[in-house]
């Protein structure tokens, strides 16, 4: 399969805030981790694929199409979940089918009820008397009844028990085992995408900082510990971000490795997605 999403030069500027040339790509058959503060711009890039917002400049297509010229036909194979239930509370899951139902020309009333059996929700339940777990999975539960090949979810797994988001999350996994489908999700959650993510963008500011394969990263990006003096002797092109505490220095390195056999005499720790976040949100460049 191709490439499920491509973004090239998106820009949306709101006047305190803008998004500036977001260059982002979700391959076929994989998951797409977007990361990032409160404000980052994630949630903007997201409307801006769906139309939702109308974008000042870039092209964006989805699924090998325009994502303006052929917004009818590219929404009917992309199933949504953002981060609240919208579906009105004096609904009942059997009542959201048949709202959905013409709306889509694949819509599966079957699959729907399956899904309703498998996550544990019961059909005829008012949707206000649901916990936020069951809310979510509700709102999976319509956007796979339609035989999407793109899932877009917006902190989807925000406010969840640990055990309902692993549960969220294998259904993720098990969406990808056909390579016709593709899943770009945010969150503020870090572990989960550890867990399921293919690919990690990190925006920061409005702007793309980092777009890797999540193994590279995991295996490359290191944190460094030193004094002062040791920082001092570092080569700053080395460094990605500077830490500095009262008692040392932390410092983020995007090559474990290359930074081992330049300076043998510190060590090199291996570093989880959130500290990375960390040191490019509140560390400084030199």
């Amino acid at each position: 399969m191709n490439n499920a999403i491509e973004i090239r030069g998106l820009c949306k500027s709101y006047g305190d805030f803008s998004l500036q040339n977001i260059d982002l790509t979700l391959p076929g058959g994989s998951i797409l981790g977007l990361i990032g503060e409160n404000g980052a711009g994630k949630t903007t890039t997201m409307k801006c694929i769906l139309n939702l917002i109308r974008r000042d400049a870039g092209e964006i297509t989805v699924l090998g199409r325009d994502s303006i010229a052929q917004e009818r036909e590219i929404k009917q194979d992309v199933g949504l979940v953002m981060d609240e239930c919208f579906f009105h509370d004096v609904l009942r899951p059997l009542d959201v089918g048949r709202v959905l139902a013409p709306a889509y020309r694949d819509w599966d009333a079957g699959l729907f009820r399956d899904y309703l059996d498998k996550f544990g929700l019961p059909e005829k339940k008012y949707i206000k008397e649901f916990s936020r777990g069951m809310k979510m999975k509700l709102s999976l539960a319509a956007a796979l009844a339609h035989h999407p090949r793109l899932l877009i979810l917006d902190e989807a797994t925000a406010g969840l028990d640990p055990v309902v988001r692993d549960e969220i999350l294998e259904e993720f996994l098990g969406f990808i085992c056909d390579e016709d489908h593709s899943i770009l999700i945010s969150s503020h959650i870090t572990s989960d995408l550890e867990k399921a993510a293919d690919y990690i963008a990190y925006l920061h500011g409005g702007r793309v900082v980092l777009s890797a394969a999540k193994d590279d990263i995991l295996d490359n990006y290191g944190r460094v510990g030193c004094t002062r003096e040791q920082l001092a002797a570092i080569d700053p092109a080395e460094l990605v971000r500077v830490r500095r505490e009262t008692f040392g220095c932390e410092a983020l390195v995007a090559d474990r490795a290359a930074f081992r056999r330049r300076y043998p005499d510190l060590t090199v720790d291996k570093i989880a997605l959130e500290d990375i976040m960390l040191f490019i949100g509140k560390g400084e460049e030199l």
